[in-house]
Parts: C-alpha cells; structure tokens; sequence
C-alpha cells in the first residue's frame, strides 16, 4: 500500500468517522455518573479508568503537535479532555499525580533528550503503550460478566460502538502508515468482537448469586420495637435507642419486612 497523505479524501474519511465514534464513546458514561449523582453512591466504579483516559488524550494531544498534520487527533482527544476532566474531579490526587505530574515530566524529558522525528516516534510508543492500557480495561468488566452471568455492566451499544471506533482509528492510522495510530486499536477491535461474543453468550442468562455482589447489613434507626414477623428476605436490623448513651447499639435482630427494605 502507497502512503496516503492525510488529505487524501479516503483518510479523512475514516478520520472523521473516528472523531464521530469516539465522541459517542467519551459521552457514554454520561447515564452512569448521573445515576451515581442521583443515588449519591458510586455503586462500585472507579475512576481509574477515566483518570488514565484521560492521560491518553492529553499524551495523543502532544504527540499530535509534534507530528503535526494530524488535527483530526487533536480534535476529538481535546473533546476527550473535557469529558474526562468532568467524569475524574473527585480523584483530584490522582489527577494531579498522572496527568500533571506525570505528564510534565514526559514533555520535559522528550523535548530535552529527544530531537527531530525521535521526538515523535519516543512520544508515540508512549501514547500507543497508555491506549493499550485503556483498551485493556474493560478486561475486567468481562471477568465480572463472566462471574455473575449479567450483562448490566456492559451494555452492547457502548460495546459496539466502541469495537467501530477501534475500527476507524485503526483505517486512519493503516492508511496514514502510522503505527503509533494503528497497533493500539487492534486491541481495541479485539476485545470490542470479545465483548460482543460475551453479550451474546450471556444476554438472556439468569444472574448467579454473585450478580447481587456482597452487601453490608441494612442499618435502619428506630425509636420504637419493630415488628418481628417473617414476610420476606432476611434482613439484619440494628436498633438505635436515642438513650444509648454512646451512640452503641442497644439490641439487634434477625427479622423479615419487606417494608423496611424499601423504606431504606
């Protein structure tokens, strides 16, 4: 294959068509963080992941500036940034850690010991070993499918989508004959095509036990004796006496009401 300029109509395309898959991918969490917001609990996610997300975009930025001529990376990983910044301000410690401390550090060392297309290709083998990272991640979520036989934490149409962004990426950089573009979203097609196999293995399972994951005792304050008769799923009820002196349980009981569940 001839190499293909990145105004060639053909690269462009696919450069386009990235942007366009990697924006739905960078909104996608939107629903999860507004159900975290809204039950005032993270529900067990974790910002890791958009925490080194967001290094990816900031380090494909940079790289970006130094090879020059390829503003469609600029484009969506600036858009990647912002999403990033909103999904990751609680972690401000690892922020600062990752994507200030450690990202100083690399332009410092790269612009002072690398020079001319050394630069660029040193900053590439970072960006593309950090993408790898990102693609990797969901590695776990299909180890929590695979245990609880559920598919809620892996919805099909951010899989697909994220398997046709992999895709895109993948055209651009073959037909741009950038490597540093390219390799990365092998793994990204790869694991995009595990996870739909997943999905159709798993979509219409019963979710095991594990599925409801441990939870810790229900703990419910009082003032009066609860009623003690059995209706339903065992649930342990501490009861709070407002004269304990020390704020220490006075008694607890092993009883069944479905509504004190739902009042929880």
């Amino acid at each position: 294959m001839t190499n293909i300029s990145h105004d060639h109509p053909l690269t462009y395309t696919f450069g386009i068509l990235g942007n366009i898959f990697s924006f739905m991918v960078f909104i996608a969490p939107v629903p999860t963080f507004y159900r975290i917001i809204k039950k005032k609990t993270s529900e067990g996610f974790h910002s890791l992941p958009y925490v080194v997300g967001l290094f990816s975009a900031m380090l494909w930025i940079y790289y970006a500036m130094v090879k020059t001529n390829v503003i469609l990376l600029v484009t969506i990983n600036s858009f990647g940034i912002f999403a990033e910044i909103i999904y990751v301000m609680k972690s401000l410690g690892l922020v600062l850690l990752l994507n200030v401390g450690a990202f100083g550090l690399i332009i410092v060392l790269t612009q002072f010991l690398c020079k001319g297309p050394k630069r660029a290709e040193v900053i590439g083998w970072i960006c593309m070993a950090f993408s790898i990272s990102v693609f990797v991640a969901p590695l776990s979520v299909m180890g929590r499918v695979i245990r609880t036989k559920s598919v809620e934490f892996m919805p099909f149409n951010l899989t697909l989508t994220l398997a046709f962004s992999a895709v895109m990426w993948f055209m651009y950089g073959l037909l741009l004959r950038d490597v540093y573009v390219a390799v990365p979203n092998i793994a990204g097609m790869l694991l995009g095509v595990l996870q739909m196999v997943l999905y159709g293995i798993y979509r219409n399972s019963k979710p095991n036990d594990v599925a409801a994951e441990t939870k810790l005792p229900t703990v419910v304050k009082v003032d009066q004796e609860l009623p003690t008769k059995v209706n339903s799923e065992a649930i342990t009820v501490i009861i709070l006496s407002k004269d304990s002196k020390n704020g220490e349980a006075k008694d607890s009981k092993s009883l069944e009401d479905p509504q004190i569940n739902s009042q929880v």
